[in-house]
Formats: structure tokens, sequence, C-alpha cells
């Protein structure tokens, strides 16, 4: 079910419900690129645990209106927003991929209201010291973030581009996927039913323009207007060790830096081995 909410500047934010109404909330933080309707249990399974699951477009993918220049704190405003206009005063964070660094910044920032938080498969800040941030990294993401330090003109032309090729074929650019991912991923990724909720994430969150996709990159690459270390709630880190996208050295990194963190990093497991533990994370962060 599509819900269309206004923040307090005007913007538009299309979020998207499952599981139980009146379940627990938990606010689920999509990858990048992606949407609301990027991977998630189904409602069946999350009406069992109780969960009552949000997820939305971030600002600049499919129904979102497009915040030009945020940082990975803007989240916490927009976050608060909706659970505001629901009447949900504390909630879960989960955000995979991409959506992990948004899901600390609510950690550190909403520190009142976000009661536990998952971080699955994030990235660590660019200025981290003392981390290779690329070493592990796969070629078309540090080719991304290289066009980030260029500035965003280079990289809006790069990821338009890219943006372009999905909206024409979503299907076919998660099979052509399949072949660059470590053989875990390819296991994952080969089931139709993941296929399929690939393909509907990808199409929604590129319909329009690479817009959120660009200010994603840019937003990881500069400062993110918080530190790890002020983060003081319950936070989980989940890694797959052989992930490619976003090296496991990333989260060990935050796990240094994050007051009581608690860090699983999954042998034989890479990126999108965050799908399969997703149902356990968010019953650990609904309690």
């Amino acid at each position: 079910m599509k819900q269309l909410i206004r923040t307090q500047d005007g913007r538009q934010l299309a979020v998207e419900h499952y599981g139980k109404p009146h379940g627990r909330p938990v606010f689920l933080l999509h990858g990048t690129p992606g949407s609301r309707l990027g991977p998630a249990p189904r409602g069946s399974v999350l009406y069992r645990l109780g969960v009552h699951l949000i997820a939305y477009d971030r600002p600049g993918y499919g129904d979102s209106d497009r915040l030009p220049g945020r940082p990975v704190a803007h989240v916490a405003e927009d976050v608060a927003t909706i659970a505001d206009t629901l009447g949900i005063e504390r909630f879960g964070v989960v955000g995979r991929s991409g959506g992990a660094p948004h899901a600390l910044a609510c950690a550190a920032l909403l520190p009142d209201r976000t009661a536990r938080t998952a971080a699955l498969v994030g990235l660590a800040p660019r200025d981290a010291q003392g981390l290779d941030w690329f070493d592990g990294m796969t070629e078309s993401n540090v080719r991304e973030y290289v066009n980030a330090a260029a500035g965003p003109r280079q990289l809006t032309a790069a990821l338009e581009f890219r943006s372009a090729t999905i909206r024409a074929d979503p299907a076919g650019m998660v099979a052509d996927m399949r072949s660059t991912l470590p053989a875990s991923d390819r296991g994952i990724v080969a089931d139709a039913g993941i296929r399929a909720m690939l393909t509907r994430n990808f199409a929604e969150g590129l319909r329009s323009s690479a817009d959120g996709w660009v200010d994603d990159v840019m937003s990881f690459s500069t400062d993110w207007g918080f530190s790890p270390e002020d983060i003081s709630s319950p936070v989980l880190l989940w890694h797959g060790e052989d992930d490619v996208f976003a090296p496991v050295s990333h989260t060990r990194w935050l796990a240094e830096r994050i007051p009581g963190a608690e860090l699983v990093v999954e042998r034989g497991a890479a990126h999108f081995g965050a799908l399969r533990v997703l149902t356990r994370v968010l019953g650990w962060t609904s309690r």
C-alpha cells in the first residue's frame, strides 16, 4: 500500500507498508540504487513476526521528490517526519547496502526514537582513517566513487547512461549482473522470486531518472553529518565475508567505533547474503 507523505519543506515521500498494520514498527531502508519495492520478507512472514515494516523511496528515487546535495544525515529528518505522520514514537531501523549508512544516521541522530538498528553489508565513511576504502571493491563501484570525486556532473553523466540501460531492460540487467557475482550471491540471485523482486526494485527506483543514485553516491563520498562514535543504542552489523560491492573491512571498521556494536561476519556469504538473513535481523530489530 503506497502512501504519499509531505515533509516540512514541501517534498513528497513515497511510503510503502508491509506486514502487520499495528505491529512493532521497523523502517527498512533500501539499497543503492533501489526503491520502497526492494527486497523484503513476504507479508505473511512479517505478520507472524508481528512487524509493521515501513519502506520509502529516498529523495530522487521512485515517487519521492529529489533533495539535491543531501548528506547521509538527511534521512533522520525524513524518517522522523514519516513516523510523526503515522503516530509512531519509537521504532527499529534496518538498512541494507546503501541503506546501511542511513540506518546508522537514524541511530546517531534520533537516539530517543531509534530503539535498535541493523546495518547490513554497508560502507564506512569515505574519510575513514586507517581503512583502505577501495580494497576488495568491484571495478564498477570503484568507478562510481572516482566519478563522484570529480564532481556531480561527471557522475550524473555516467549514471544517467547506466540508468537508461536499466530502464530499457531491468530484467536483463539483473541477469547480466549474475555473471559478476561471487558464487554464493549467484546462488541467491538464481531464485526466480529474488530476480523478480530485484527487477521491480531497480525499475521503480530509476524509472524517472538517476537522481537518487547520483545523490546517494555523492552523499557516501562526502561528510555523512554524524559520527559512528555518537551511537548509543543497540546496533547489529552483518556482513558477508566475500562481498565485492561493499568490502567486509568497512563493517569491521565501523564495529571498532560504534560502542557496543554486535558484529556478525559470515564466511562463504557475500552481498546478497543479506537477503537470506533479513527475516532474522528484522526479528532482532523489532524486539
